[in-house]
């Protein structure tokens, strides 16, 4: 094998994946901001609660604890269609257009949410709103993965986390200063700002490049080269574009001469234009077949990583942390909940920093071990302080403060590395779809089942702190499924984490790793390469004359 070829890293490829993270705003904007307004809000309360004249003054409007689970989780049975319907929306109008295609979902959510002043049209709009948060977390970092320099692809794809802790934290802080208005304004306000934030990252997609790769997969080899031309910030007859092109080519050849998906046999002629698959069913089979690519180990893999970083029990914090602090007898619980925030936002950028140093592995295991320890201890704590007790209290916050330390620096941004770059390109619409749902199905059961757990009223089980217990064991889980689960892929390009997968154990991935990286492996079929490469110069006279997108 020849020695790998180095090049720089384009600052407009890396400036225009990074803001496609910001999709991931979205996502977090939504979570803090309900766990902010919902049942926290005295006018809110007026609103959505139930009257109780027994209730002291300040307490007399309560919500329902099964209001409180259908407002909350709503919007997760929301995300987890929306994700679904990623793979036809993504696959039939690319990435881009399908992440705005949701956008405009999210829109119709965010306008029933703001002008209902009742329950049924508060709902709705959150299912609404789901749907697009749904299709945008499953595209957008597949977008990322698909167009982002592969030295650096763990770093772009784990922006999209930052951007959901960033979106938590300017949630609480924006929930905090409307809490005491004394109408409608107090939750319109926080809810009525997702217009802006749908808007920037729209418009904004308009003017980036669609995803080389799903270009390629639908025969627009033209359009393909140019949109590498861009990413790389090369010229389009540059030795950089042919071998990123070729590369791409001759892996989607590789992969329909293998698979029953696709009949073509060769990469660049008509037949490359088919979709993978006419058949919807056969499609999705192929995700769990057991053949030399390891399809279905990949697909129960991501899905598994996807359902585990919601078992971390962290939404539980930011859907409910308000609550929770508060009945911990904690008494100025909105601010805890903004230095949660901080500290999310503050350590998901050293996690950002080490995953293309440090590797996946080695992140996923310390992290699940470190949210273990913190959690046993919360709940501990929790079970065995009395909420009179200041330091009690303090030892409370410190941990779940490192416990999310230890999320927001390995398990939060890396559950999106994973999935994003594991699977083959002509099931990873799919596969996306699939793990993001199963991240959403856990994400709805954790937002509907928690005030039942959690809370002292009648018919709940009132468990509080102790909770943690249960958050702990599943860590448990997590270190031992990476262990077992989870190839390290750091460095290699989408299409070389197929040959690791094609050659390699998950135990033993690095060591292969190192040699695919050492020898510059790429897919054996030399023949769909060279063609690959022979084709992109026959094209390049014409990308120099077509500018269009």
């Amino acid at each position: 094998m020849a020695p790998a070829v180095i090049y720089n890293i384009s600052p407009m490829g890396v400036a225009m994946t990074c803001f496609a993270a910001f999709g991931g705003f979205l996502y977090g904007y939504d979570t803090g901001n309900i766990s902010g307004v919902n049942g926290a809000m005295p006018f809110w309360l007026t609103l959505f609660g139930d009257f109780h004249p027994e209730n002291p003054p300040d307490q007399r409007f309560v919500l329902a604890s099964g209001n409180d689970s259908l407002i909350t989780s709503i919007l997760s049975a929301g995300t987890f269609c929306g994700a679904l319907g990623a793979f036809p929306v993504g696959d039939r109008l690319g990435r881009r257009w399908g992440i705005i295609a949701y956008l405009l979902l999210f829109c119709i959510g965010v306008a029933l949410q703001t002008g209902g002043k009742s329950l049924t049209p508060f709902v709705l709009g959150r299912v609404f709103a789901g749907l697009g948060v749904g299709g945008t977390s499953c595209l957008v970092p597949m977008y990322q993965s698909e167009c982002a320099p592969k030295s650096i692809r763990g770093a772009i794809v784990a922006a999209y986390q930052l951007m959901i802790t960033v979106g938590l934290l300017v949630a609480a802080c924006i929930v905090y200063g409307t809490r005491d208005i004394a109408s409608a304004a107090c939750y319109q306000i926080p809810i009525g700002l997702q217009f802006i934030w749908a808007a920037i990252l729209g418009v904004g997609l308009l003017f980036l490049p669609e995803s080389p790769r799903w270009l390629l997969a639908q025969g627009h080899n033209e359009r393909a080269q140019r949109a590498l031309s861009r990413i790389l910030s090369a010229p389009v007859d540059s030795a950089q574009v042919h071998e990123e092109y070729a590369e791409i080519a001759a892996n989607l050849h590789h992969e329909r001469a293998l698979g029953p998906a696709s009949k073509s046999k060769n990469i660049l002629g008509p037949e490359s234009a088919r979709p993978y698959s006419t058949d919807v069913f056969s499609g999705y089979l192929e995700c769990f077949r057991s053949g030399p690519g390891k399809n279905a180990l990949r697909t129960w893999t991501g899905i598994g990583l996807q359902a585990l970083q919601q078992l971390t029990g962290i939404n539980f914090i930011f859907y409910y942390g308000t609550t929770f602090f508060q009945n911990a007898g904690i008494t100025n619980p909105f601010l805890i909940t903004v230095a949660t925030n901080v500290v999310n936002v503050g350590m998901t950028v050293p996690g950002m920093w080490a995953v293309d140093r440090a590797g996946r592995r080695p992140l996923l295991l310390i992290g699940a071990a470190g949210m273990c320890i913190s959690q046993f201890i919360v709940a501990a704590v929790g079970d065995a302080v009395a909420t009179t007790n200041l330091a009690g209290q303090h030892v409370l916050i410190a941990f779940v403060c490192i416990f999310i330390a230890f999320f927001a620096s390995t398990w939060g941004p890396l559950a999106w590395v994973v999935t994003s770059e594991i699977y083959p390109n002509s099931i990873r619409a799919r596969c996306m779809s699939m793990s993001t749902a199963s991240n959403w199905l856990l994400n709805f059961a954790i937002g509907y089942s928690t005030p039942y757990l959690v809370n002292k009223a009648p018919g709940s089980a009132g468990l509080q702190s102790n909770v943690f217990w249960i958050w702990g064991a599943c860590c448990v889980l997590c270190f031992i499924f990476t262990y077992f689960c989870i190839p390290e892929t750091k460095g290699l390009s989408l299409e070389q984490v197929d040959i690791l997968y094609r050659n390699s154990s998950i135990v033993n991935s690095n060591a292969f790793r190192k040699r695919i990286l050492d020898e510059n492996m790429h897919d054996e079929d030399k023949e769909a390469y060279l063609a690959a490469k022979s084709e992109s110069g026959k094209i390049e006279h014409v990308e120099k004359r077509d500018l269009g997108p």
